[in-house]
């Protein structure tokens, strides 16, 4: 409602529909919104390749696979029959029709006959795929047979990769706006011995700075080393003008990798080395595809416990490749810092009386 000369004037319902969308639309794509947003679209995408390439997969079987194999078998009977005195020319025709049914099998392996879809398919399965997809990893262990597999696969992939790229965006500057507040609280807390010293000759130091940008540069060499000095410190009462070490942010993504590796190792039997390197190539959405997830999943055994462990590994993928822009985005702020620190110094060796 509006109010309008001292009335209330309600709203029409076309202007009431248009303003609950545009709401909406702001919250889904808001920091929470997106996280939903993506979690929502990779369990629907799960739910649509696995209906897709299990009713595919039927028809494919029926038509494509019993119908060669009968075939193939009707033509060995047939050899039989016809060239039993001609040993040679009998060799010859069976070798020809057993190449053909090999060339039958290897059709019908990559058309999914032969294959149990439902457990290929099953739904850790297709959250694996549709996890794939968005995230350009992109494994290759399981992958759509049928048409219209593929064809949704193109119409999901243009959605969910910037749909992703945006969660990497969002969540990698909320989590390091975060950390950066938590280090500064916590590794450059006011409380500890000798900090607020520090600080209070930082903030001396950095209005003598300022003073001395206001006086002749042939003063400036009268107060440079406690200019120097100033730079030298890295205690900022500011968490937002914290810079974190690019050392404690290689910390956080080696630490992640080598926890993964343990989850790995207890989940999928794996060892540290080939869990670190599955971690790694999926963290930096490399994704070869040797070292995969899962397999006990699709092979079809302990289903009931790896498809929880299996979302387990999923969300360890989501988190981690947040967790990498939030280390990457720390890392470009304190390279940017650096730079600055170091255009700033050689600009004032070149404007200090000695260099003059």
């Amino acid at each position: 409602m509006t109010v309008k000369n001292g009335y209330y004037k309600e709203k029409k319902p076309l202007k009431r529909i248009k303003e609950h969308c545009r709401n909406f639309t702001a919250f889904l794509f808001s920091n929470v919104g997106i996280i939903i947003l993506v979690v929502f679209y990779t369990i629907g995408g799960a739910f649509m390749f696995r209906e897709i390439e299990v009713s595919q997969s039927e028809h494919t079987m029926k038509h494509f696979g019993e119908r060669n194999v009968k075939k193939i078998a009707k033509r060995l009977w047939t050899e039989t029959v016809i060239n039993v005195l001609n040993e040679k020319d009998f060799k010859t025709r069976i070798n020809a029709t057993l190449t053909d049914f090999q060339t039958t099998l290897f059709k019908s392996h990559l058309a999914g006959v032969g294959v149990n879809i439902t457990q290929q398919w099953s739904f850790s399965g297709a959250f694996l795929y549709s996890l794939t997809v968005i995230t350009t990893i992109g494994y290759g262990n399981i992958s759509p047979k049928s048409i219209w597999g593929k064809l949704v696969t193109i119409l999901y992939a243009i959605i969910g990769m910037p749909l992703f790229l945006l969660y990497l965006s969002n969540i990698g500057d909320i989590l390091a706006k975060s950390f950066k507040w938590i280090y500064a609280k916590v590794f450059l807390c006011r409380i500890c011995p000798g900090v607020t010293k520090r600080r209070i000759m930082r903030e001396h130091l950095k209005i003598k700075a300022m003073a001395l940008e206001l006086m002749d540069l042939d003063d400036y060499s009268i107060d440079e080393e406690l200019n120097l000095e100033m730079e030298n410190l890295d205690i900022q009462k500011d968490s937002s003008t914290v810079t974190v070490p690019i050392t404690v942010s290689l910390t956080i993504i080696i630490g992640y990798i080598l926890f993964g590796a343990f989850l790995f190792h207890r989940w999928e039997d794996w060892d540290m080395l080939n869990g670190s390197y599955f971690c790694f190539i999926s963290l930096s959405s490399i994704g070869f595809g040797d070292i995969v997830p899962g397999d006990k999943v699709i092979n079809g055994t302990n289903g009931d416990e790896m498809e929880l462990s299996f979302i387990l590994c999923a969300i360890y993928l989501l988190l981690g490749m947040a967790l990498i822009a939030m280390c990457f985005n720390l890392m470009q702020e304190q390279v940017i810092h650096e730079i600055r620190k170091m255009k700033l110094f050689f600009k004032r060796c070149c404007t200090c009386a000695t260099c003059r």
